[in-house]
């Protein structure tokens, strides 16, 4: 199984491409898609969508797991996410992904086994399990690899779950 982990932003979304296979997760491929605050709203969103649909075509990923949105102190930039999230979601649905989401407190309790793991505990984990020699940055591809890695652990617990 090939999953995308996707966190997502406006000037940065972070993704990450995790294989599982015979028992072993392998990190195949990360990066970032990076937008200029010089161009207009719609104009970064298309540009999170062509980027986003190129790395789906080239690694082919079955299925698809984001960060769904949390509290956020700052209106103005919890909206931008927000759109950002529905571009990806609905580039992902076009291109015919299956979609998981994962709230940050289910992404650190998959990897750390506790919801309040700090950003360092959650981005040291994902360097040990996918035996990187360090730690992706920036801090968004650190946190896609770790989203695909509790979409890969919540798969694993269902079929577990359901005998298979």
């Amino acid at each position: 199984m090939r999953i995308l982990g996707i966190d997502p932003g406006t000037a940065t979304v972070g993704w990450g491409i995790i294989d599982i296979a015979g028992g072993k997760t392998i990190s195949v491929a990360f990066g970032h898609i990076s937008t200029s605050k010089e161009h207009s709203p719609e104009k970064r969103l298309a540009e999170i969508a062509h980027d986003l649909t190129a790395i789906v075509k080239k690694y082919q990923p079955g299925e698809a797991a984001i960060e769904e949105l949390f509290f956020f102190k700052n209106q103005k930039t919890v909206i931008a996410v927000a759109q950002a999230r529905g571009c990806i979601v609905l580039t992902l649905d076009q291109l015919c992904v299956n979609i998981s989401g994962y709230t940050p407190l289910e992404v650190k309790q998959a990897l750390t086994n506790y919801g309040r793991a700090d950003k360092t505990q959650v981005q040291l984990m994902v360097k040990a399990i996918l035996k990187l020699k360090s730690i992706p940055k920036p801090d968004d591809v650190a946190d896609a690899l770790a989203i695909a890695l509790c979409h890969a652990s919540r798969r694993k617990m269902e079929s577990v779950r359901n005998g298979q």
